[in-house]
């Protein structure tokens, strides 16, 4: 019975099996075995033309799903956000107004940023040079003279005008070192500036500028309590109207 039964669910799906199984006659265990590797076989092609037809599917649904597009950002409404424009201005010098959009300020810090650093470091190079020659001529020591290349041509120091360039050096030396820390200070307020133009720009950006804002100047008659009867009571001005 198990042999009739193997050979008739065999007979679905291979009939040469089954001619070979019937003129042979070998015994149950020698026919089961090459069914149940034919049968391991046929599985394994099944299973592997499933993941195909799914694989397949798969290719279908990603090619037919839609691409999300990119929108382009809309400048026109786009507002800046003060607290990120306050950061990046405090970070980087000028990144508050390149954030805000107003490319057109940029030459102008830049430009007060540069002339302050050109002039901090001129200041100071004079300082050193001027501090050098005060030094040089007040410790009587003939194998300093760095001072002579502040000396006009053929002029030498002499013992008569020696106390005259101790305090031409000496007063040199004060001014370049005033004008230098000067520089700093205008470079911190240039830098400051950027900041707090920055922020302010960016608090403005969302200012109600609509048409609704409007100037109305008309006559008025205004009371002013003088007594007597209601022509002196009154008195013509012009009144003042802002719409916001």
């Amino acid at each position: 019975m198990l042999l009739l039964l193997a050979v008739t669910g065999r007979a679905q799906t291979d009939d040469a099996v089954v001619l070979d199984t019937v003129a042979i006659g070998h015994d149950v265990g020698t026919l089961l075995a090459p069914m149940d590797s034919l049968l391991q076989v046929d599985a394994a092609a099944l299973t592997g033309d499933s993941v195909a037809v799914v694989n397949d599917s798969v290719s279908l649904l990603s090619m037919s799903k839609p691409k999300k597009m990119k929108t382009k950002r809309d400048w026109s409404t786009w507002r800046p956000d003060p607290q990120r424009a306050l950061w990046l201005a405090l970070v980087i010098p000028g990144a508050g107004q390149i954030y805000n959009r107003k490319f057109w300020k940029l030459p102008i810090f830049y430009g007060g940023f540069m002339g302050c650093i050109y002039a901090l470091t001129w200041n100071n190079q004079m300082y050193k040079d001027y501090s050098q020659a005060y030094l040089d001529i007040m410790d009587k020591d003939p194998g300093t003279a760095s001072y002579n290349k502040f000396l006009h041509l053929g002029q030498q120091i002499t013992p008569e005008n020696e106390e005259r360039y101790k305090e031409i050096f000496k007063n040199r030396k004060n001014k370049y070192r005033r004008w230098r820390d000067l520089s700093f200070f205008v470079m911190l307020g240039v830098y400051a500036v950027s900041v707090i133009d920055a922020y302010v720009d960016a608090e403005l950006s969302v200012f109600d500028i609509s048409k609704d804002l409007s100037l109305e100047v008309e006559p008025a008659v205004i009371p002013n309590n003088g007594g007597g009867n209601w022509l002196e009571a009154q008195s013509l001005g012009v009144s003042c109207k802002l719409n916001f």
